[in-house]
């Protein structure tokens, strides 16, 4: 045997030993100084909603707080992100929260905030519902400007209601009104107009002008392109008629009539 080339193995072999000792020894280091990390800090981060915030940093903090635990000072390893994602995606107004920590020991919150599109306002209560048809409670701290629907809604839920309406009668009138606020938000002509979306016995929709006395009945939410259509034959051939002596009562919702009273 080869004793120089033997010799070099060996060699060889005691380096790679002491580098995987060297390397062992300082995961165990840091192993060691992980474990002793402790939450510094908690900081909160929102994106979407154009800056809209419907809760705020230190909303974060005590539902945190409250729902968890109080992090700080804890040691980094024993916090449970999930447990903390869990609580917080349980409040009406988040979306999705993500957490997580960094080597400075911050724990770090993410927030998606549930984006509105219409508010459903029944007496003293009031909700937001967003574009997939999920309703939440007004939120204390921010008032989205977003179409305004009033009056006998047709949806059997809480005041702290947070959730998609339970029947299939419920979810397909406000997936109608959904449908209305989409349309006006296409036809902008339409969406300065109107100034009060009115909803009546059985879940009928009343649409009040910015202008003018008329009321239009729309009936359900539904078929709205031919609706509108009839609103504007009437401002177009019947209004006119009447010399500026409008109908107090305008009903479109029958295909193919306009009854006028």
């Amino acid at each position: 045997m080869n004793l120089g080339k033997t010799l070099k193995y060996a060699v060889a072999g005691l380096i790679t030993a002491g580098i995987l000792t060297v390397l062992f020894l300082c995961g165990q280091k840091a192993s060691a100084a992980a474990k002793e990390r402790t939450c510094s800090g908690v900081e909160v981060e929102f994106f979407g909603n154009d800056g809209a915030h419907f809760i705020t940093g230190n909303d974060v903090k005590s539902y945190i707080l409250k729902g968890y635990k109080n992090v700080s000072g804890m040691r980094i390893e024993e916090i449970d992100l999930k447990e903390i994602e869990n609580v917080l995606d349980k409040k009406s107004a988040i979306l999705k929260s993500e957490a997580y920590t960094t080597k400075d020991g911050v724990l770090h919150i993410m927030i998606s905030q549930r984006e509105p599109v219409v508010r459903l306002v029944c007496g003293s209560n009031g909700w937001y519902a967003d574009d997939t048809g999920y309703i939440f409670p007004l939120q204390k701290n921010y008032t989205s400007r977003v179409p305004i629907v009033d009056g006998e809604i047709p949806l059997r839920i809480k005041a702290d209601f947070m959730g998609i309406p339970s029947t299939a009668a419920e979810r397909q009138w406000l997936d109608g009104i959904l449908g209305l606020v989409e349309f006006l938000e296409k036809n902008r002509k339409w969406d300065d107009s109107i100034a009060q979306i009115h909803v009546q016995d059985k879940g009928r929709l009343t649409l009040v002008p910015r202008k003018g006395t008329e009321r239009f009945d729309l009936g359900r939410p539904e078929n709205f392109e031919k609706k509108f259509a009839r609103i504007e034959k009437y401002y177009k051939f019947i209004a006119p008629a009447k010399e500026g002596k409008a109908y107090r009562y305008v009903n479109v919702s029958i295909d193919g009539q306009i009854y006028c009273r």
